[in-house]
């Protein structure tokens, strides 16, 4: 039967090492030639041999696209902990081009003379599925709980999983005899004989085995790919395409890999056979409506979610499910831990607005949109939801040096932007952790390092590119759609995804950024003499005063971290100097760098946040004695484990509160507050709020509707409820503070 997998040719190259380069040099050739696949076979004792493990970590460097196999790695001279490591490792460093092919064992006395104990073929079988479970184990890199498995042949007790692989490596096995067969059934992806060891109808008896072992496992026999090595026949090339297509359409061979080192059979079977083929299984295929596909395994469609219509999603769009192999690397975010029914990772604006429509479609879930993943809020991922994750319209162009302006993409990250613009000279307003994506930050507000110098990110936003909740995509400026212009600098989670921005940008050299360290011992005092310094120092300077607390002692730490936009020393110092002067100082140290070096402070790595984010948030006018006495009450009960107050003022507070729908310009401070325990933080927190002047909703995490309302003034909130009626009706963006629609309010 045809399995109908989309048809592949592999190459099966001698790892000689008489002349070392002419195994990478016939990879090279394969590639170009168009092949899908080069493999080498794998026999450590064979001292005419180059170590088969050492020469594809070779040729993955000396390629680009073709995938690259050991045909088949001889497990009992591998362990599978380290070799699952190593493959996960080439495979992230090949970008997702290793496959792995295993084989049992054999010529057992040159596997002995490398000393390696002997195994009858019952227990070679028990070691192999053993070798299985551990290398799939490995490369679970998204469970946290040590791998431990004890086997008869081969044991892990306490092992780390991951790296986690740039691609889901599948397991093909050669194997003829039944148990291994059933294995294949049980556990493998692949099917790996050569048809050289098979007799006619063995192919046919081989995959019936297999099928009714898969079958009994409660797996789909199309998720197992049968593969085949292959020679020339004795009779030459006539025929040999149709007898390679009867393979596939009646014994369900997709992958075709030819053992031959000859650069002139090798180009010859890349421009006469493997064409025809291909057409004489497509003509067949399409008479009988047949779709080539990978078929996704029992266990993937057993963990998709209820209400999503999964064959529905759109096409060309990058979809991953919560069974697929990278789950783990989309399902949360940095703080928060998620399990979405689907993520969307749309690459273009076209793509974006077919996961807008499919989202329209499931208008009944959680809808959740994601830029960087950091947020504090923990609105960019969900449960049984869907996420549209931007991370791939990451772009940063320059438009224009003499005027400064450049467009973003949402999914950037401000480390690589403040990289950018710092070639330039450059630098942009931009929170204060360079893992923050564009997006989020962007339509908010952005509270950064150069807030009282430059004001938020949004003041800098000149135009923007949005995809309603129509699919329509809509270009804003001052000019242009000025009522969403307006809406969607500081409340454009609710207006649709922006995918592109426009920023004017300044011109801005060496910082001085300062971390100071003070005795805690009066806290009150210590805040107000922070805040009245603050208010009254230059521009230049921007800090945040952070305050770490344990239960084990009252405070363990408070730090103010400031940065001067100055390369200046004398500058910088005179900044400073008040601050210096609160409270008797514990450390200090200042550093002069670019502003590029201070963002650059975020971990590429996937984020897996655990558990729900708790954090309260707040914005303050001024530290007055009782505010001060306040706060330091609020972080004497031990009810925030983590507090934040960042300096807003100066040049914030020159834009008109109308300006924006970030509305409370008046503000000097922002405070937030983090706690693992949500009721105890809300009720201190509930002290806290009569002093405060109104909230930043990216540190807020509170699903009280009332946050809208201390977010967004009566006249705000009122006109981005008429703009919400308007171009979000339904309320498709509703699960980020959602503001109601005029209407339905």
């Amino acid at each position: 039967m045809d399995y109908g997998h989309p048809l592949k040719f592999g190459a099966f190259v001698t790892p000689a090492n008489a002349s070392p380069q002419a195994p990478v040099e016939t990879a090279q050739l394969v590639e170009s030639l168009g092949f899908d696949l080069v493999t080498f076979q794998d026999h450590p004792y064979q001292p005419s041999f180059l170590d088969t493990w050492t020469l594809i970590s070779y040729v993955a460097a000396r390629t680009d696209r073709i995938h690259i196999a050991p045909n088949v790695m001889n497990v009992p001279l591998r362990n599978p902990a380290v070799a699952a490591r190593a493959a996960s490792s080439l495979d992230l460093l090949s970008g997702g081009r290793i496959d792995m092919a295993l084989g049992a064992g054999a010529f057992w006395d040159a596997v002995v003379a490398m000393g390696v104990p002997r195994l009858t073929p019952g227990e070679s079988i028990t070691a192999l599925e053993e070798a299985i479970d551990i290398m799939r184990g490995i490369w679970d890199a998204g469970n946290r709980q040590l791998l431990r498995l004890d086997g008869t042949v081969h044991s892990v007790r306490g092992a780390q999983r991951g790296p986690l692989a740039a691609h889901d490596i599948p397991i093909w096995i050669g194997a003829l005899k039944p148990r291994g067969l059933r294995l294949i059934g049980r556990k493998a992806n692949g099917w790996l004989p050569s048809l050289g060891y098979l007799q006619p109808g063995d192919f046919a008896r081989g995959n019936a085995t297999i099928d009714k072992a898969a079958v009994s496992a409660g797996r789909d026999p199309r998720e197992i790919r049968r593969l085949a090595n292959i020679t020339v026949p004795q009779t030459g090339l006539d025929g040999w395409a149709e007898q390679l297509a009867t393979l596939a359409l009646e014994d369900g061979a997709s992958t075709f890999i030819l053992a031959n080192d000859s650069a002139m059979v090798l180009q010859l079977f890349a421009e006469e056979v493997m064409p025809a083929v291909r057409e004489l299984v497509a003509t067949e295929r399409a008479r009988t409506g047949l779709e080539p596909a990978e078929v996704k395994s029992a266990a993937a469609v057993a963990a998709r979610r209820s209400g999503i219509d999964y064959d529905a999603a759109p096409e060309g769009v990058r979809v991953i499910e919560p069974g697929d192999y990278n789950f783990s690397s989309v399902k949360s975010t940095y703080m928060r831990g998620g399990s979405p029914g689907l993520v969307l990772q749309p690459r273009t604006v076209e793509e974006v607005v077919e996961s807008v429509e499919f989202a329209l479609t499931h208008r009944h879930l959680e809808l959740a949109v994601r830029s960087g993943g950091h947020g504090i809020s923990g609105r960019s991922t969900n449960d049984g939801g869907l996420v549209i994750d931007l991370k791939e319209l990451n772009s940063i162009e320059i438009l224009d040096r003499e005027a400064k302006t450049v467009r973003i993409g949402p999914g950037a990250r401000w480390a690589d932007v403040a990289t950018v613009l710092g070639d330039e000279g450059w630098a942009l307003s931009s929170g204060d952790y360079g893992g923050v994506g564009v997006g989020g930050l962007a339509t908010a507000g952005g509270v950064g390092w150069l807030a009282r110098q430059q004001g938020l990110t949004i003041d800098h936003l000149i135009a923007a590119d949005i995809v309603l909740a129509d699919g329509s995509l809509v270009h804003t400026s001052a000019e242009e759609n000025p009522d969403l212009f307006w809406a969607i600098r500081g409340a454009g989670a609710n207006m649709g995804i922006v995918v592109s921005f426009d920023f004017v940008v300044e011109e801005v050299a060496d910082i001085g950024f300062a971390q100071l360290g003070f005795d805690p011992g009066n806290m009150p005092e210590l805040l107000e003499r922070w805040g009245a310094a603050m208010e009254e120092a230059p521009r230049d300077l921007t800090t945040e005063l952070a305050i770490v607390r344990q239960n084990s002692a009252p405070y363990v730490g408070v730090n103010v971290l400031g940065a001067v936009a100055s390369d200046e020393p004398d500058t910088i110092l005179n900044c400073l100097q008040p601050l210096a002067e609160i409270a008797p100082l514990t450390s200090q140290s200042v550093q002069l760098l670019p502003y590029s070096a201070l963002m650059g402070n975020a971990s590429p790595a996937p984020h897996s946040g655990r558990g729900e984010p708790v954090s309260a948030s707040g914005l303050i006018e001024h530290l007055t004695p009782d505010v001060a006495e306040a706060l330091a009450r609020f972080i004497e009960s031990g009810a925030s484990t983590f507090i934040q107050i960042r300096c807003v003022g100066g040049a914030v507070s020159d834009v008109a509160a109308d300006a924006t729908a970030y509305a409370h310009r008046s503000a000097n401070f922002a405070i937030s507050a983090g706690s693992s325990n949500a009721q105890r933080l809300a009720k201190e927190w509930a002290k806290v709020k009569p002093f405060l002047s109104g909230t930043y909703l990216s540190f807020e995490t509170s699903l009280d509707p009332e946050r809208i309302h201390d977010a967004f003034p009566p006249p705000t909130l009122s006109r981005l409820r008429d703009i919400k009626a308007r171009v979000d009706p339904q309320g498709l963006f509703r699960d980020n503070f959602s503001v109601i629609p005029a209407a339905q309010a």
